[in-house]
């Protein structure tokens, strides 16, 4: 790993080509994704890496081709003790990233909790987390009140029913005396001397309009006594808490209008490459934006609020102004983060003087992904350019980032066993697209670097080890935002 704040130029360890061949002959059993293909056929081994400009997936002029086990067509064998410049390139590379867990960690640890609260309204508060301890501002309930639909009695029946019932939302009703009763709503206030209340079914009444029960009456029946949940002043939900839709309606129901809470963490999203259209079908050389209408939706997902999605095309200083000028937490850059001749990432993060954090993670995909410190608080993300290499990058820099700039604790990690062998890489960690079914992951299929038909049917993402997992075997799961919080809902 590069140490903080410093840039080198190497070749990025790149094996999209040879990975993409590889891995699309996974073994296993046929396993549905949702887009109707199944299978694939033995695996071979991943070839030795190499560098590249882009994770795109596509050759480079002059490379030379490669044979199915992974060796350069047309040359001879290496001997162990000694290897290609380029392949050594290609390892320098490799060993300055960052492994998965560590990265993740980092940027856990990257920005500061926030120690800003705001005072927000309930109808703005779902997702954030609570700055302050919640207490009780009444007792709940706050009044006697039947927990049924029935009548109320005092002493032992038959019981004389008076003419007007109590219903809720009125105030105190008239006391009752030993022998009477009076209908009674469920919320409603009970009546001082009340003994109990039956329920409609447990009562009769006769030809006289007096009131017979049909089992045994306790005393304090179906009635819900003040501050039976709690005594104003009572500590309702610690300081730390994430705001539900059960955590509106508590706070509503013990007395308030407003909360106090962490602010959403604001992120602005730079979507940069002249390659890409926002609308129609590809056409001459260029390619339909698939991260521009998908980023905003997840990091809302994540927690953030996306302040602004701006479109740069290939433009160094454009990415430098847009940097300099964004005052949001988190900025993320889609693309350009390897070292082709339109990369700008690296060169513009050095030139407005940016302290590198990680730089490059051993993960496939989105082994180019990028963290660094742009202002005092702020933080960039560089995502790769493909799809699923950019959501590999969410989940591994964003996440954690956003996690604590929003005030949340990290989730409990948990492992579900494998249904079908998954093939790994020889030294980086794997994330592949997985449904969960009946307590184990069955891997999906289209989980190229470029894919999305395997994320978009996926339950989670599974955390495959170097050199892959074998049927059974544990794996730990990420699950995705909207698989345990609904599309929309920023708390996971």
């Amino acid at each position: 790993m590069t140490a903080p704040g410093q840039y080198e130029e190497v070749d990025l360890d790149d094996l999209d080509v040879e990975e993409a061949l590889a891995l699309a002959k996974e073994g296993g059993a046929q396993v549905p994704d949702g887009s109707g293909a199944t299978g694939g056929s033995p695996a071979v081994p991943p070839p030795p890496p190499r560098g590249g400009s882009r994770e795109q997936g596509q050759h480079t002029a002059g490379t030379t081709d490669r044979t199915t086990d992974g060796t350069a067509a047309g040359t001879t064998d290496r001997t162990a003790a000694g290897s290609s410049p380029a392949r050594t390139a290609a390892e320098h590379g490799h060993h300055r990233a960052t492994p998965w867990p560590e990265a993740r960690a980092l940027a856990g640890r990257a920005a500061r909790r926030p120690d800003a609260p705001v005072s927000v309204s309930l109808d703005a508060a779902l997702g954030l987390v609570l700055a302050a301890p919640l207490a009780a501002l009444t007792d709940l309930p706050s009044f006697d009140t039947s927990a049924m639909d029935g009548w109320a009695v005092a002493g032992p029946g038959p019981w004389d029913v008076r003419a007007e019932g109590i219903l809720a939302g009125h105030a105190e009703p008239e006391p009752l005396t030993d022998g009477e009763a009076v209908r009674i709503a469920t919320g409603a206030r009970i009546p001082q001397d009340v003994t109990a209340v039956i329920r409609s079914e447990h009562g009769r009444t006769d030809e006289k309009e007096r009131l017979h029960a049909t089992r045994e009456v306790v005393p304090g029946q179906d009635i819900r006594p003040r501050g039976q949940e709690c005594r104003s002043g009572d500590p309702l939900l610690q300081r730390g808490t994430v705001v539900t839709p059960a955590v509106l309606g508590l706070a509503a129901a013990a007395g308030y209008d407003t909360v106090s809470a962490l602010p959403r963490p604001r992120a602005e999203v730079l979507v940069l490459g002249d390659e890409l259209l926002t609308e129609g079908l590809p056409h001459d050389g260029l390619i339909r934006d698939a991260l521009g209408p998908m980023l905003p939706s997840w990091l809302r997902a994540l927690g953030a609020d996306v302040i602004a999605v701006r479109r740069l095309g290939d433009d160094a200083e454009a990415l430098r102004k847009a940097l300099k000028n964004s005052d949001a937490d988190l900025v993320v850059t889609t693309g350009g983060t390897a070292a082709g001749p339109v990369d700008h990432v690296h060169p513009t993060l050095r030139r407005i003087g940016a302290e590198l954090l990680v730089d490059g993670v051993k993960v496939r995909p989105g082994h180019p992904m990028l963290l660094a410190r742009t202002k005092e608080n702020q933080h960039l993300v560089g995502l790769p350019g493909n799809p699923l290499a950019a959501v590999s990058g969410l989940l591994t820099l964003a996440e954690p980032l956003l996690r604590t700039l929003a005030g949340r604790a990290a989730p409990e990690t948990y492992t579900l066993p494998l249904k079908e062998t998954v093939h790994g890489h020889p030294y980086d960690t794997r994330l592949i697209p997985v449904v969960l079914r009946e307590d184990r992951a069955v891997p999906l299929h289209y989980n190229g670097p470029a894919m999305l038909r395997g994320i978009a049917v996926a339950d989670a993402l599974a955390v495959v080890p170097p050199g892959g997992a074998r049927p059974g075997q544990e794996l730990e799961i990420l699950d995705l935002p909207w698989a345990t919080a609904g599309i929309g809902v920023c708390f996971t």
